[in-house]
């Protein structure tokens, strides 16, 4: 693809003290990301340097930094890093010797939190402002941003308040598993509260979209069971019979494709998708998607004491702009230690790229 029609990705530098600056460094020393997108890191150089001292020192990755004060500026070479430098996180913020493998260690502070948010709202101000094309979130931590004062459960309703989205989703994949959720981050009490028709369809709606928008033409969508069995027809609850099947026959009505024109076990339903019978399944709360997604894409070496993957990938639908995510946390016990995975990061990358591209017809 050619240098001017690579997509502009804003990429967030997450919390300043957790594994987001090391991530990035280790996500954006690979020439090929360079060669399909022009990658801008919003976040503050101070953080960046600690974080590309550690990938020299214990990785050998000879990354320079830039930093720059308008998308405009930035060179977008592979080689040395574009850094929109946002000054929050001052030389004296960060403990430990500078010149150390491991200089973070923290754990979440205000300042971290305030940091992670401001990067987080720059970046959704420069995609409405049209000046990148796809925005990318390392973690924050919602310990810190509340902290810090901003009272929200994660990015996804961030982004939705400064985006004006009413209608949105997270979805979670990893390979050809895809997963939307009814709700997120609610108790679980309240998340089977919120299994309503209206709901329900709004999201079987919004994947549908969701995975024409990755190049899926007709995809196939499983809708789970809030109930174990899908309820064995009211013995077992009864969310199947007056909220889900509801919304279902409504979705089949619209020409949505639903394989089963039923609800489908949750016991067996991602079995099946990863096996390929569906492109995305509707999942009726947080724990319920993330499970599976999480026991597929996440893989310890307990021999190296290590993770051999962190993968998979983090996407708000019902958005105007483009949002994808890493799909794990800040890993503050593990800052600048050198054993932060870049898969999730390097995964979310290509989903923005992706998107964007398709949303401009390439």
């Amino acid at each position: 693809m050619s240098a001017n029609n690579r997509p502009l990705l804003g990429i967030t530098m997450g919390d300043p003290f957790g594994n987001g600056p090391e991530i990035t460094v280790r996500a954006l020393a690979d020439r090929s990301i360079y060669d399909r997108c022009r990658p801008v890191v919003i976040g503050d150089i101070r953080s960046m340097e600690y974080a590309a001292r550690a990938a020299r020192k214990l990785h050998n990755i000879q990354t320079m930094l830039r930093p720059i004060r308008s998308v405009s500026d930035a060179a977008c070479t592979y080689g040395t890093i574009d850094v929109y430098d946002m000054g929050l996180v001052k030389p004296g913020d960060i403990p430990g010797d500078p010149e150390a493998p491991r200089p973070f260690g923290l754990g979440a502070t205000a300042l971290g939190g305030e940091a992670a948010f401001r990067y987080v709202v720059k970046d959704i101000e420069l995609a409405m402002a049209g000046e990148v094309d796809a925005t990318i979130t390392n973690a924050l931590s919602k310990e810190a941003i509340n902290l810090a004062g901003h009272h929200y459960s994660g990015h996804t309703e961030i982004y939705a308040e400064y985006t004006n989205a009413s209608k949105y989703t997270m979805m979670l994949a990893h390979a050809n598993l895809r997963v939307v959720h009814v709700s997120t981050h609610v108790s679980l009490r309240e998340a089977c509260e919120r299994v309503k028709q209206a709901r329900v369809l709004d999201v079987i709606r919004i994947a549908n979209e969701g995975c024409k928008a990755i190049g899926i033409p007709k995809p196939r969508i499983a809708v789970a069971g809030l109930n174990p069995h899908c309820g064995e027809n009211g013995m077992f609850g009864t969310e199947e019979i007056r909220e889900i099947q509801p919304a279902i026959d409504a979705a089949l009505a619209e020409g949505i494709l639903i394989p089963e024109k039923r609800p489908t076990p949750p016991d067996t339903v991602f079995s099946k998708a990863r096996g390929g019978w569906y492109d995305i399944v509707v999942a009726m709360y947080h724990d319920q998607g993330h499970i599976p997604l999480k026991v597929e894409g996440f893989v310890y070496n307990r021999e190296k004491g290590c993770w051999d993957a962190v993968a998979g990938v983090n996407v708000t639908l019902g958005l105007p702009i483009i949002r994808a995510s890493v799909d794990h946390g800040t890993g503050f016990g593990h800052a600048g230690d050198g054993r932060a995975n870049a898969l999730s990061l390097v995964n979310a990358i290509d989903y923005g790229i992706r998107m964007a591209n398709a949303r401009r017809g390439l």
